[in-house]
């Protein structure tokens, strides 16, 4: 990776991060791993589907006006996705943290615009039947922006897929809801405002992904009780 003037920044179960530059531009470099449990032909095989789903999700989303990171190059036998880096910014997983220490009342209005943003964004993904695969606060990022207001991002599609069905806009949102409950107790209460944010801008199929969501969401609990 040292060719690409590139140096390691997180590890994940399926990829190494690395930041750098690429012409010039700052960039995240992505390497995913080989499999070694797997055959070699078929781990290739699935590794090249993946990074072609990815990059394709991506330039989608950005064709629809979901902010995500451009995408700068592809190399499939490295196993390398090449994206822009979202500079000035935080997780909103970091931005929720951060508000334990802020007054109540900021505290407030900071979710209730997070909510409505994210609603906005996971709308216009799902208006174009761009499922995520993987919405949770660390995939997604708040930009801040000068005399503008913050801008959400979202990132590390490497889990989507293109869809119509309502079933997997479903499960998104329920992933989204999960992430949410799971690693920011005590927000619950917002979450509704992000869903009618979802509403006003997927109006002609809100209601119905709506409706799979909570089927999947009694599904999940369901599952937790019988376990």
């Amino acid at each position: 990776m040292d060719a690409f003037d590139a140096v390691l920044f997180t590890q994940g179960a399926e990829a190494k991060v690395y930041k750098g530059t690429y012409f010039g531009k700052p960039a995240i470099y992505k390497e995913r791993f080989e499999k070694k449990y797997k055959h070699p032909n078929l781990d290739r095989l699935l590794t090249l589907e993946r990074m072609r789903a990815e990059a394709r999700a991506l330039r989608k989303a950005r064709s629809v006006g979901v902010p995500v990171p451009p995408v700068y190059f592809i190399d499939l036998t490295s196993r390398i996705i090449v994206t822009g880096l979202i500079e000035n910014a935080v997780t909103v997983r970091e931005k929720i943290v951060s508000l334990v220490i802020e007054e109540p009342s900021y505290r407030a209005e900071t979710l209730q615009f997070l909510m409505d943003k994210i609603g906005e964004v996971v709308a216009l993904m799902h208006k174009s039947h761009i499922i995520h695969g993987d919405l949770t606060t660390s995939n997604m990022m708040v930009q801040r922006r000068e005399a503008e207001s913050p801008l959400i991002y979202v990132i590390d599609f490497g889990l989507s897929s293109i869809s119509e069905a309502v079933e997997d806009k479903g499960v998104d949102l329920y992933v989204l809801e999960r992430a949410f409950l799971g690693s920011h107790p005590g927000i619950e209460g917002f979450f509704p405002r992000l869903l009618d944010s979802y509403s006003r801008i997927y109006p002609e199929n809100a209601a119905n992904v709506r409706k799979k969501f909570e089927e999947v969401k009694q599904r999940g609990r369901k599952g937790i009780m019988i376990g």
